[in-house]
């Protein structure tokens, strides 16, 4: 059996991945950049590091439970990093890691996108609500 370079064994590895397959790792990691806040903490963290409290007041709406389960899952899968600095109390700062920096460009476009599109969003949804469903029900 030949050896492979680290190169080749990543590739070889990459071509494994196809996320229409059920069992499919990258099927997680969709899910995870799909969420809502995962979008809104990599957007948040785009301008450097931040500490807890201050992505807490720029994610209007997110509860203490969802912000650090995200920040976790975030670090976990290596688009973060948590770093702790000594003191009373404690300083922790979150920052997107290179692979979370990769991931900004597209994230920034998801958000630009939603927001700019909202008003035609909006208004297909009240087409939809005022008529569309009685159309779909003959």
């Amino acid at each position: 059996m030949p050896t492979m370079t680290a190169a080749q064994r990543r590739a070889a590895d990459a071509a494994g991945f196809d996320a229409y397959l059920a069992e499919c790792p990258a099927r997680q990691l969709l899910d995870r950049i799909g969420d809502k806040w995962t979008s809104l903490v990599v957007n948040a963290l785009a301008d450097g590091p931040q500490r807890y409290s201050e992505l807490r007041r720029r994610l209007s709406g997110v509860s203490e439970k969802m912000l650090t389960q995200t920040l976790r899952a975030l670090e976990r899968d290596g688009l973060l990093t948590r770093t702790v600095t000594g003191g009373v109390p404690a300083r922790v700062d979150y920052e997107l890691t290179a692979l979370g920096r990769d991931l900004l460009p597209l994230m920034q476009a998801i958000k630009a996108w939603a927001e700019s599109h909202m008003p035609q969003v909006l208004h297909a949804r009240a087409a939809y609500d005022d008529g569309q469903g009685a159309v779909r029900a003959r």
